[in-house]
């Protein structure tokens, strides 16, 4: 259970789960791309990025911890949690024992560890081990970077606070992964990783206790009209292997790691993806629920009770706290959402070029980059934006869409267009998330090494080279405010936004809303954590097809269509204090239709499914 997945506000009920359902440990990843969003930027003193804090709570709900500090984490996180700006440094390559790279590496953790040191077992503080590195032995097998970050773990903890590895149960991850003086340990089916470790590792200073640290209570959920929520409950012969497993290894006295036990929410653009042997990207959902025993909002399942059961069994009689009952959530009923600009005309100033800019050489992380020209002849044919898209790219010439080329099909669609002396021709590219995990077996270049957003190489229409681009930086982060939109000429044709009925533009549109904070139904409460969580609610746009949305100015992240989610976990927490208080929506629309009334909604429970892509190849 990774704290930045979760409000920190919810960080006490979340661990109070855990420890009810009979956990002792919590394993966490820790981000350093929000821990260092800029070089030099530390930002472990806001709240959500305290895992000091976390921490303690842990310990005062009675559970131990396990510190996964990457610095690469994998976890279907943007670029396996490395910032962005890693990228932007010449001669630096991750993963390796790169000098340029293992400098920031061993930057990041000493500060980290810095913040952490107290709070190690030897100190009478919770954390009882720290990972090195993270299923490396998929990825390389390059021991001496893995001992160089071994070392640094070393000289910053206590000789008590124990290291380990873990990577799957085969020969070949062993074999790459193991790490001497770091005890080794397996993920994925506990009875064929345990037999693995033991018998492929023989250096006695990797040998110890069998733990299982990564045991998949399921999946992540992936983008896709094709890709339905993975989700265990109701499948008896999924949720019997879980028992089965879970009996195996706590019956033989050894240990074992939920992931996740609480997947949480990539908020904004946290997600990753993967990069398929078949050169397409598999991007992450929003929601990272998983399964999970604890849900996305913090509630219980029946794969929750399942486990609880079975752990028990195990347990001391009276060990287990008794479950504290879930709060409700609440819905919200239909409000308006009323158009109030086309982003293309809330433009920051551009960065003028010859040939496309990455987001990177912009010193820009995530959202999207519109790169911009206008024609100076005719062009015909093909077009090819870069190398590849990376990763959505939407065409438009003069302010008509002309079609979607996107990097989550094999094959993505391709487009014709043709431009005369005088058009403008305007590409719109997002980004879907950096991979986050490339593995030796993926046949294809290491996208690791690759992770750059926008447009990548030349423009290419037919065979003619465009040169001349104006590029925008679009982030989003904070949103704009609608004071930041032009007053528009009703008159202009194709580009009036001012009401649902009327004529919209092609280009992206923002809408905004307002809803009331929903009355409370607890009465005496005075944990207001917890009387926020009876406000948490599942946010729809059922009219929307591809977008992003903002509640008081807190991103939530991005909706489609295409499923499997098609709502979005926005916690109590984000919402006006005062009771019946409004609350601000701003909705960014990437693919506006007319006359579709675009409407918000939250409702108690979390729907999932699945629709065609309106702009399949």
């Amino acid at each position: 259970m990774d704290p930045q997945r979760t409000p920190y506000q919810y960080w006490r009920q979340r661990l109070n789960k855990a420890r009810s359902m009979g956990l002792n440990t919590i394993f966490s990843y820790v981000y350093w791309n929000l821990l260092e969003p800029r070089p030099g930027e530390w930002t472990a003193t806001e709240p959500g990025n305290d895992i000091a804090q976390y921490f303690k709570i842990a310990q005062e709900e009675g559970l131990h911890v396990v510190l996964r500090p990457g610095p690469y984490i994998c976890g279907e996180r943007e670029w396996g949690g490395f910032p962005a700006w890693l990228s932007t440094i010449p001669g630096l390559e991750v993963r390796t024992n790169n000098t340029l790279f293992m400098s920031y590496a061993n930057r990041y953790l000493e500060k980290l560890l810095a913040e952490l040191e107290r709070l190690q077992v030897t100190r009478g503080g919770p954390i009882l081990m720290v990972q090195v590195e993270n299923e490396y032995g998929s990825y390389g097998d390059n021991h001496n970077y893995t001992a160089s970050l071994r070392d640094i773990l070393r000289q910053n903890l206590d000789s008590g606070t124990i290291l380990y590895t873990n990577d799957g149960g085969v020969q070949f991850t062993l074999a790459g992964g193991n790490v001497p003086g770091a005890l080794a340990e397996t993920d994925g089916d506990p009875s064929s990783g345990f037999q693995a470790r033991n018998t492929y590792i023989t250096d006695q200073s990797e040998l110890g206790p069998l733990l299982d640290g990564e045991y998949y209570t399921l999946a992540p959920d992936q983008w896709g009209s094709n890709a339905t929520h993975n989700d265990p409950n109701g499948d008896q012969d999924t949720i019997d292997g879980f028992v089965k497993d879970l009996e195996f290894v706590l019956g033989g006295n050894n240990s074992i790691s939920l992931y996740m036990f609480h997947g949480g929410t990539n908020f904004g653009f946290g997600n990753g993806g993967i990069w398929r042997p078949e050169n397409y990207l598999a991007a992450f959902t929003t929601s990272y629920d998983y399964g999970a025993p604890l849900d996305e909002s913090g509630r219980t399942t029946s794969l929750y009770y399942t486990l609880r059961d079975v752990i028990q069994k195990y347990s001391p009689e009276g060990s287990i706290p008794d479950v504290v009952p879930d709060v409700p959530r609440s819905s919200i009923a239909d409000f308006a959402l009323h158009p109030i600009g086309d982003l293309f005309d809330s433009l920051p100033k551009p960065t003028h070029s010859t040939k496309p800019v990455t987001m990177e050489s912009l010193n820009q992380a995530y959202g999207f980059i519109l790169y911009e020209t206008t024609s100076n002849t005719s062009y015909a044919g093909l077009l090819k934006p870069g190398d590849r898209p990376r990763d959505r790219v939407l065409v438009y010439i003069n302010g008509e869409k002309q079609g979607v080329i996107d990097s989550i099909y094999e094959s993505p669609a391709k487009i014709n267009i043709s431009l005369h002396a005088g058009d403008k021709l305007q590409l719109l590219v997002e980004n879907l998330g950096r991979v986050d995990y490339w593995s030796l077996e993926s046949g294809t270049e290491n996208e690791l090494l690759q992770p750059w957003k926008g447009i990548v190489g030349d423009v290419v229409i037919g065979d003619d080279v465009l040169e001349g681009w104006d590029v925008y930086p679009l982030p989003l982060d904070p949103p704009p405010s609608t004071r930041q939109f032009k007053k528009r000429d009703d008159s202009q044709e194709g580009r009036n936004v001012k009401s649902n009925s009327s004529t919209l533009s092609k280009t992206p549109i923002f809408y905004s809303g307002k809803f009331r904070t929903p009355s409370s139904r607890i009465v005496n409460i005075t944990d207001a954590a917890i009387a926020a969580m009876e406000l948490d609610t599942f946010l729809s746009i059922p009219n929307g097809t591809k977008g992003v949305v903002w509640v008081n100015g807190f991103n939530l992240g991005r909706y489609w269509v295409i499923g499997p989610q098609q709502s979005l976990y926005m916690p109590g927490v984000l919402l006006n204090k005062d009771r019946d208080g409004w609350n601000e929506v701003l909705v960014l629309e990437l693919e506006p239709e007319d006359g579709k009334v675009m409407v918000g909604c939250g409702s108690a429970e979390r729907q999932w499914g699945n629709a065609p892509d309106p702009d399949a190849p």
